[in-house]
């Protein structure tokens, strides 16, 4: 199939032995409370970019998980020899959280490998990203406006294992520090979505992430003081994309070309994933 034909949001691409492996959010009825037996995340597998494999499943909810709905933003690692996919999900009586689940292969059936969400059990947490700094393995996350109304981005300290979180969070920034901050329901509420972040060949560290400026779902940049996750963090004035699309990451492809991937228009059951080719060393 098509990528014009692949309906998800918040893709995430893996290059993994000279392919693309995506996974993203099934977008119909991203909202909506589903059948549990419907609810579960796929990859798509490619040569090109342009042309992929129909979607294979690779996670569904089965008796006894602890997610019961809204079963969002996949994004798979390769960590230690082995993969691992974060995902968020929510039910009644459990805050949104980000869990973690592990294959031997890319596009195998993930297994839950934490017990339930690793982020705070109090906190309303979704859009867990990994980052690793000197053998340290961090989850990057959003405490949920929501919850909170001026939305931030976390961190906290995994277990090498990434069974378990070991640290106490931390904030990086709100969505409210930022310049062009868009206010989504007039009373302070600012929102933070899909953390990733990349290591500059300079050793500076950035972070993309979404939220609302002038009422478009856009794509901003942040960077750490000293190239650290426990660097002071700033927001770039500057937008990276601001034309209603948004929850990216940054990929290298098979010919070595930076690309961001998004997904765009932000509006359900419109979403597709688009490519656009990106310095990475420039941003």
């Amino acid at each position: 199939m098509k990528r014009s034909e692949i309906n998800i949001r918040d893709p995430f691409i893996l290059t993994h032995n000279n392919k693309y492996y995506m996974y993203g959010t099934r977008a119909k009825n991203t909202w909506e409370r589903q059948p549990l037996e419907k609810l579960g995340f796929d990859v798509y597998v490619s040569d090109d970019l342009e042309n992929w494999s129909e979607p294979k499943q690779i996670f569904s909810y089965f008796d006894g998980f602890w997610g019961e709905t809204q079963f969002w933003a996949p994004e798979v690692h390769k960590y230690n020899g082995k993969f691992y996919m974060l995902a968020s999900f929510i039910a009644d009586g459990y805050e949104r959280g980000t869990a973690i689940f592990v294959c031997d292969t890319p596009d195998g059936t993930f297994k839950e490998h934490s017990n339930g969400a690793v982020t705070p059990k109090k906190w309303g947490c979704l859009d867990g990203t990994l980052y690793v700094e000197n053998d340290t393995p961090y989850i990057v996350f959003c405490h949920e406006w929501t919850q909170i109304q001026n939305g931030t981005i976390c961190a906290m300290e995994l277990s090498k294992d990434l069974k378990e979180a070991v640290g106490e969070p931390f904030e990086l920034w709100s969505a409210g520090d930022a310049p062009w901050a868009y206010d989504k329901r007039g009373n302070g509420s600012y929102v933070t979505d899909g953390p990733f972040l990349v290591k500059k060949e300079n050793g500076e560290l950035i972070c993309i992430w979404s939220s609302f400026s002038n009422g478009e779902y856009v794509e901003a940049i942040s960077r750490s003081s000293n190239g650290s996750i426990k660097g002071k963090w700033s927001i770039d004035n500057k937008l990276l994309y601001e034309k209603d699309g948004g929850h990216g990451m940054i990929f290298t492809d098979l010919n070595g070309v930076g690309k961001f991937v998004y997904h765009s228009p932000n509006e359900t059951p419109n979403e597709r994933p688009f490519y656009t080719q990106i310095d990475i060393e420039s941003l």
